[in-house]
């Protein structure tokens, strides 16, 4: 008796308006909106740390923007009608609506094993890494023995490639000796390379291929973040072999699920297919709850993407297309290798933004036998889509089936300290985790005051890769 009074007490709330009803327990110390990888993160590292959290998306699926989909929802989300069965059975499929690899020793996999959800998931390597260049594709050399064999450089500049890249593996910030008389932190880019005389066609290929940068703008500042970038891709490289990148097996969906499941263990509670209708807010303008329906919870903040936030919250940075296309081979030029990333640097096709090219296949058990996925994308620079993606496209061969997306891209118009709203920015257009992981950093810092403990060795993972 004394427990169902005890019940009905949390039931009751003062701060609940008249006519509504508490959603799920009523109060938290977070709500979180959106079950995309930034949110689920979020979500996770926060339950760990003792906050009552509750998860909402309006979607019957975890991972928002960046699901991975079978067959069905795939043709479902574009209007597509039925999937042929020639394709294979729909549960073979896992589509990733965004595609992006993992660096193998980059930030992403040093969260995966500071919260533990490597133990959720299963990784495998990728089979390569290619640059496009002159109207050819290139392997990106995976060891010294390549490099010096790779057609991608004369004789003379292949040593100087070296010298460079022996440069970059010695420096330490925090080591004066390593840094050779050159201050990396007002050195530009383009000075650096030409203290090692390699000429620009280097500079494009070691920039947008290895360092990832999307466009030139870098190259006239300081060159310590491009560098890092290369210690990290070169690290990844030498612990992996074929390529620095990783990708979980059954596609990046499993990425948010996996930081669900922790947030669940502590006692996280989650709400699929529930839309937010209304964020509540107190006299100081400061985020307080949501209502979803006749429902509503309160907290002390609110996290969530863009797409849960009215417009004067937040502001559009660009657009991005995706074209997910479906091909009876690998794309040729690749070695037949099952999974390759291919970077075409913007100025190779007369764009300033880059294209990435990425393929996987059922190795990585994305989809049937037989069936390649390969996704091109790119920042949109004009109004026409299919335009944008046309040097992408020309390398794939065949294509049996495509489908295409635009999405615009948003970032916070605030920290998100003054309203108690923090927001994350959209996925870019990358191939890769590296840059979403500075605004996960980011956003971690923003709700908690502290930056996330990233110094654990990104070597331990303990799988065979």
């Amino acid at each position: 008796m004394a427990e169902e009074q005890e019940q009905e007490q949390k039931k009751t709330f003062d701060w609940l308006p008249e006519g509504m009803e508490p959603l799920a327990d009523g109060e938290y110390d977070a709500i979180i909106m959106g079950t995309g990888l930034k949110e689920c993160v979020i979500s996770g590292l926060l339950s760990v740390q003792g906050m009552r959290v509750l998860q909402m998306d309006r979607n019957d699926y975890y991972g928002a923007d960046g699901a991975s989909l079978n067959l069905t929802n795939l043709y479902k989300k574009f209007n597509a009608g039925s999937p042929p069965e020639t394709l294979g059975a729909n549960r073979d499929f896992n589509v990733d609506l965004i595609p992006k690899f993992i660096m193998a020793c980059g930030n992403l996999t040093k969260m995966l094993l500071h919260t533990k959800v490597t133990r959720y998931l299963e990784f495998k390597s990728i089979d390569g890494s290619y640059v496009y260049k002159g109207g050819k594709m290139f392997k990106v050399p995976a060891t010294p023995e390549e490099a010096l064999r790779s057609p991608l450089m004369g004789l003379f500049e292949k040593r100087r490639f070296r010298s460079f890249l022996l440069y970059v593996d010695q420096y330490d910030e925090t080591k004066p000796e390593t840094h050779k008389g050159r201050d990396l932190t007002v050195m530009t880019m383009k000075q650096l390379y030409e203290e090692f005389g390699l000429q620009p066609d280097t500079h494009q290929f070691i920039s947008h291929a290895m360092c990832l940068e999307l466009d030139e703008a870098h190259m006239n500042q300081p060159a310590l973040p491009t560098v890092k970038g290369l210690q990290t891709y070169c690290y990844s490289l030498s612990r992996y072999g074929t390529s620095p990148y990783i990708y979980p097996v059954y596609g990046l969906g499993g990425l948010p699920e996996g930081f669900s499941r922790l947030c669940a263990i502590h006692g996280g509670t989650f709400m699929l297919n529930r839309d937010v209708d209304e964020i509540v807010y107190n006299d100081k303008g400061e985020a307080c709850g949501v209502k979803s329906g006749n429902e509503m919870a309160k907290a002390k903040f609110v996290v969530g993407d863009p797409s849960y936030f009215p417009k004067e919250k937040v502001r559009a940075t660009g657009q991005i297309v995706r074209c997910i296309c479906f091909l009876n081979h690998p794309i040729p030029n690749c070695g037949d290798l099952e999974s390759v990333q291919i970077v075409i640097p913007g100025p190779q096709v007369n764009r300033v933004n880059d294209i990435f090219v990425c393929s996987i296949a059922s190795s990585h058990a994305v989809s049937a036998q037989g069936v390649y996925i390969a996704i091109v994308s790119t920042k949109m620079e004009g109004n026409n889509a299919d335009k944008e993606v046309i040097p992408g496209l020309a390398l794939l061969g065949h294509i049996m089936q495509r489908f295409t997306m635009v999405a615009t891209t948003y970032e916070p118009v605030s920290d998100g300290n003054g309203d108690k709203c923090f927001i994350s920015s959209s996925f870019d257009a990358s191939s890769h985790f590296e840059g979403d992981v500075d605004d996960l950093l980011s956003l971690y810092k923003r709700v908690t005051g502290k930056d996330l403990d990233m110094t654990i060795n990104a070597d331990s993972v303990e799988a065979d890769y």
